[in-house]
This record gives C-alpha cells, sequence and structure tokens, in this order.
C-alpha cells in the first residue's frame, strides 16, 4: 500500500461516528512504524484534513467532516468490478437488475481515468460463466426485504414452499444470508418448529418485515449456523485422493471433522450430513477419485443410483 492509499484508508478509518484510534493502534492496523503515522497526520493537515486529537482516546477528525465517498484507487475498482460480477451471475433476476445499476452510478461519478478503466474491465472480468450465461435468471426471494430484515432485527412473514411442493405460512428472526453453490438461504429461528432452520430464496415469495424486533442471546457464531448439524444428519467417511482435496475441501457443503492421511495417496475425510440422496449426486462429480468408507446406507444408494444411469 502506498502513502497515498493509506492515507484515504486512514481519513475513511477516523471519519466514522466516535471513532478514535490511537498511535499504536494505527501503526498497527497499517503495520508501518509510529514515525509513519505521524507522517500521514501532517501530510493530512497540509491539505487542511481536520485532524483532532485527545490525550485519553486518540486521534480523529472533526465531527461533520467527511470524505467524498468515491475515492478510488484502480486495484479498490477492480475489486468492486469482480463483486459486481458475481452478482451479476446470480441467476435471481432482481439482484442481477441492482448489480447493474450500482455499475451505472459508480461510473456516472467517477473520474474519466477511472471510468475508462471501469468500462475496459466491464465485459472482461466474468465470474461464473456458466450460471450468468447458461442459466435462465429467476424472480422471487425479495433478497433485499430479508437483508433489512436482518439489518434491523426485525422479523418476517412469507410464504414457503418445500421440496415436496407443500407451501404455507412461514414467520422467522433472520439471521444471516448464505449463498451456496447456486443458491442464495436465509438462515433463521422457525417460530413453526422453535429451531434454526434453512430457506432457499427461490422458494420464499410474499415477504413481508413484521413491526417485531427480535433479541439476540449472544452474538452470532456464523460458522457454527452455516454448519450446524441436524438431527437427520449422519456420519460420512470418504477416501479420497490427494489431488482431489483442494477442490473437495473448496466446494464441500458441509464442514470437515475429520481428516487424516490413510497412506501417501489416500486421505480420510469425515464430515456430517443431513441428505444422503442429495451428498450422493454431488460426489458422483469426483468419479472413482473417492470412495464411500460409511455408512453403508449411501454405499448402497451409490450402487443403486449408478445402476440406474447404466440402465437408463
Amino acid at each position: 500500500m502506498n502513502s497515498s492509499e493509506r492515507r484515504l484508508k486512514l481519513m475513511l478509518l477516523l471519519q466514522q461516528p466516535g471513532k478514535r484510534l490511537t498511535v499504536d493502534e494505527l501503526a498497527d492496523r497499517f503495520d508501518v512504524s509510529r514515525r509513519t503515522i505521524f507522517r500521514d497526520f501532517n501530510a493530512l493537515q497540509e491539505i487542511n484534513v481536520p485532524v483532532t486529537w485527545d490525550r485519553y482516546s486518540g486521534y480523529g477528525l472533526i465531527e461533520g467532516y467527511k470524505v467524498p465517498p468515491l475515492m478510488f484507487t484502480s486495484k479498490e475498482l477492480a475489486t468492486i468490478m469482480v463483486g459486481l460480477n458475481f452478482v451479476k451471475s446470480q441467476v435471481d433476476q432482481g439482484l442481477v437488475e441492482d448489480a447493474k445499476g450500482v455499475e451505472v452510478k459508480i461510473k456516472n461519478v467517477l473520474p474519466e481515468e477511472l471510468k475508462d478503466f471501469m468500462t475496459s474491465l466491464e465485459g472482461r472480468t466474468i465470474v461464473d460463466p456458466y450460471l450468468r450465461f447458461g442459466g435462465k435468471k429467476k424472480k422471487g426471494g425479495s433478497w433485499y426485504l430479508i437483508s433489512s430484515a436482518i439489518a434491523q432485527q426485525k422479523r418476517l412473514q412469507f410464504e414457503y414452499t418445500t421440496k415436496s411442493g407443500d407451501t404455507g405460512i412461514r414467520k422467522i428472526d433472520p439471521y444471516i444470508l448464505v449463498f451456496y453453490e447456486d443458491h442464495w438461504n436465509v438462515i433463521g429461528k422457525s417460530h413453526l418448529r422453535g429451531e434454526i432452520r434453512n430457506f432457499i430464496l427461490e422458494q420464499v415469495n410474499e415477504v413481508q418485515i413484521l413491526d417485531e424486533n427480535y433479541q439476540l442471546k449472544k452474538e452470532l457464531d456464523i460458522e457454527a449456523l452455516i454448519f450446524r448439524p441436524e438431527e437427520s444428519s449422519q456420519s460420512i467417511i470418504l477416501q479420497v485422493q490427494k489431488g482431489e482435496m483442494t477442490r473437495l475441501e473448496a466446494n464441500l457443503p458441509a464442514k470437515i471433522f475429520k481428516k487424516e492421511a490413510s497412506n501417501s495417496k489416500i486421505i480420510k475425510v469425515g464430515f456430517e450430513f443431513d441428505n444422503l440422496d442429495y451428498i450422493n449426486e454431488w460426489l458422483l462429480q469426483f468419479g472413482n477419485k473417492i470412495k464411500i468408507e460409511s455408512p453403508e446406507e449411501l454405499i448402497k444408494k451409490r450402487k443403486e443410483l449408478l445402476r440406474e444411469m447404466l440402465e437408463g
């Protein structure tokens, strides 16, 4: 990070309401010396940035001072383009249109050199082309209403269609939005069952934010919410060829709780999963590079599925 980028980030950090930091905290944050931070403060004061100091709480900016919001470096702009192109690859038509709107607004307020840079990246930074160009876009999910409810800690009510086709009204305390492989989900406490449940946004309709707040008894454990074991979860043990471990770990829709080398070529992997039919089909992408060791029920399902595939 060069000095200009660091000083911009320093201004943005200090302009947050009630935010004051000591020189030592800032030096640690930017991995530089105290002397460098003092030089940064001198440079900011030379361009009339109103840096203030309190002997007890540290440095900040005078209340009401705002840094212009769209001072991007080319690297930051490239990062934004990657994020926008990820959103534009989604199957949710609403997300795609919103991403395009953000892109237009950013472009309209950029200086010419950065606008040209953004335009040059626009069609040449592609994230997940099979989703972006291959899948039909869908409507549903009301992701913005759901994210708004999460931010305000408001309860939600919506119509939900299960995988079996049953439709009913659900009321939840929404905790997090999560993107798994090819779809978005909201995870929260279901008032129907009184338990944490996962709802696929494509199957959510008629979303309403209720005038009811919910309180968290403790800070959310995001990892525990995502990888929580269900009552129906079973322990699955695989023998995985060493060369496939990186791909498996990057895409497996579960948290690995066991990983040990059986020999120089095979790694034994354990995880819990609640849908044997789904994981059976998912594992097919690895072909014979993965062998199911247990449970016996999953081995049986694998044999039945392969027989059905061969018989057509």
